[in-house]
């Protein structure tokens, strides 16, 4: 019993004397964290000069305020070039794709009574246009040797504000009018930049589309042959996604609908809704409301894995570039450190005049802080500017077949400007706690000694 009540009261102290020093360090911090004097900003300035009658910087504080601004300045264009990425990428995407498919369940992928389900989907909350869509794949030759295997999209060419996507304003040459010009031809189709110009066509000019679901047997061969398409081309779409302007192929939805055998049916509806980022809840509801075999595909669940990899990506990079924050937080130790050895007798001879340790732990808080400041607003102004220039010039090229892009785009995203600054400036007043307390912590007397 003797030796527990011993523990307790043994305890006892030790937590006492934890308490009592957490109480001395949140004091010392609020003495430090006054707002420095006239006094103590005079002698931070002189510190920060290279010499005492100099009006220029250090080396050593030159080199500091450079490694914070290029830390901040680095980190601003390396998440505004991932904003950029993801934004570009989803407005190219949503060019020529709506914000929600609603499909059937099935390998035939046809919606018989599409009228009826568009006109519901048109009634629901939230959505702005829904129009019938037919999706297939075909082969396209333009007469010459050469052919090759394309997407097709067939849909109402409605070019008023109510159209599902974006791409009757992508329409570089002709319209959505599909006016043919040349006798013998099945109808008019769009044809995107990329494709036509390997196919060497041109609006007027005829090519020749091969459906891959529409083939009969012929009785006296045995085997199924297709059925050729003949097609003028009126018009070209540039939608600045590599994907669409290579392989897409537009056409009318009633035409597409006797060129893919689908009849009165159609593939899908499409859905354009008032907010893209509500998709999938939109689309969720829709699906309980219409029930089976009615499904909904929205273009984040299509592209998920690609902004997944593109969100991993800003926040690798991002705290990779962090690390240049932190390493130059080491340059403001290190400066303040010898400046602190270099100025040990000053810092004696301040306090034997009457200077308080407290104060003296702020005059080099007061040059981290400085140094932090300065450091964080240059980065800050080069970063905003790089990053416009960058953006506006569209001088960084890139490959468009592998990022559907041709040019680094950068979007700076204030929120992530915003936390820039704050943990640049945190870091910054952070480094500054070990020289600062070192300063405060000499005596008048062992610090006039110093050799």
């Amino acid at each position: 019993m003797t030796s527990r009540l011993a523990d307790r009261r043994t305890g006892g102290q030790e937590d006492a004397r934890a308490s009592s020093r957490v109480r001395a360090l949140l004091r010392e911090f609020r003495s430090n964290f006054r707002w420095p004097t006239k006094l103590e900003w005079r002698i931070a300035r002189r510190y920060l000069r290279s010499r005492r009658n100099s009006r220029t910087a250090s080396l050593n504080t030159v080199i500091s305020t450079g490694g914070v601004a290029v830390g901040v300045t680095a980190l601003i264009v390396v998440l505004g070039v991932m904003n950029g990425l993801r934004d570009d990428l989803r407005e190219r995407i949503l060019v020529a794709n709506p914000h929600l498919r609603i499909l059937t369940y099935g390998s035939g992928l046809r919606l018989d009574d599409w009228r009826n389900v568009a006109e519901r989907i048109r009634k629901y909350p939230g959505v702005v246009a829904a129009s019938a869509e037919v999706i297939s794949q075909a082969g396209i030759t333009a007469g010459q040797d050469y052919g090759e295997g394309v997407n097709l999209l067939g849909f109402d060419p409605d070019t008023g504000t109510k159209s599902v996507t974006s791409l009757p304003q992508s329409i570089t040459k002709g319209d959505l009018s599909f006016k043919t010009t040349k006798p013998g031809v099945d109808g008019g189709v769009l044809l995107g930049s990329r494709l036509a110009s390997r196919l060497s066509v041109y609006p007027g000019d005829v090519v020749t589309l091969i459906p891959v679901t529409q083939a009969k047997v012929n009785p006296a061969l045995g085997i199924p042959v297709p059925k050729y398409w003949k097609f003028e081309v009126t018009g070209l779409f540039d939608t600045g996604m590599f994907q669409y302007d290579n392989q897409f192929v537009v056409m009318p939805r009633q035409i597409a609908q006797r060129f893919t055998g689908l009849g009165n049916a159609v593939s899908g509806i499409a859905v354009r809704v008032s907010d893209p980022d509500r998709a999938p809840e939109i689309g969720a509801a829709l699906e309980r409301q219409l029930g089976y075999p009615y499904r909904s595909l929205d273009w984040q669940t299509q592209n998920s894995s690609l902004f997944s990899a593109l969100q991993l990506e800003k926040l690798a990079m991002g705290l990779i570039i962090f690390f240049i924050m932190v390493v130059a937080a080491f340059n403001i130790v290190g400066t303040l450190t010898m400046v602190v050895t270099d100025k040990t007798r000053e810092i004696g001879i301040l306090r034997a005049m009457g200077l308080t340790s407290p104060a003296v732990g702020r005059v080099f808080l007061v040059q981290g802080a400085v140094i932090g400041v300065v450091g964080t607003l240059i980065g800050l102004l080069l970063g905003l500017s790089v990053a416009y220039v960058v953006d506006r010039s569209g001088w960084v090229r890139i490959n468009p077949a592998i990022y559907f892009i041709d040019h680094l785009p950068v979007h700076i995203e204030w929120l992530d400007v915003g936390v820039v600054v704050l943990a640049s400036l945190a870091i910054a007043l952070f480094a500054t706690i070990y020289p600062s307390r070192s300063a405060a912590a000499l005596t008048p007397v062992e610090a006039i000694r110093h050799e």
